[in-house]
């Protein structure tokens, strides 16, 4: 994978609520800070975290992109600035929470099996 095609593959994961393959979008010592502030400092944590949103606040959710910023920090690192819109989040009692404006911020790696996340924020964006 590409650092361009990050976005649309996390964009796909997420809207599947599928902890496994956004987990594998992940290097293995991976830190991760989750729209509902959950930490994660490895990729099976990030899984269980991200497993346990999947079930409850986003299980609905979907991910709609925006716009993108991509910088080569050096070789072979990059950062990517990634804007969504999420939709479908719930409420715990179930209902449907405002669509709101989030931030993916990530910090990616190239190793032998393709460019991986070193760092991942996912936060909302005020507007």
């Amino acid at each position: 994978m590409t650092p361009q095609d990050f976005p649309r593959a996390f964009a796909a994961a997420f809207g599947a609520q599928d902890a496994d393959r956004v987990a594998n979008l992940l290097a293995e010592d991976a830190k991760v800070l989750t729209l509902t502030g959950g930490w994660a400092a490895d990729r099976t944590a990030a899984k269980a975290v991200l497993a346990a949103e999947f079930s409850g606040i986003f299980a609905r959710a979907r991910l709609v992109t925006g716009k993108s910023q991509l910088r080569i920090l050096a070789e072979p690192v990059c950062l990517l600035h990634q804007r969504f819109v999420v939709s479908g989040a719930q409420r715990p009692d179930g209902a449907d929470l405002p669509r709101f404006a989030a931030m993916l911020s990530v910090v990616m790696v190239a190793s032998a099996v393709g460019w991986q996340a070193a760092s991942l924020t996912f936060s909302s964006l005020a507007e």
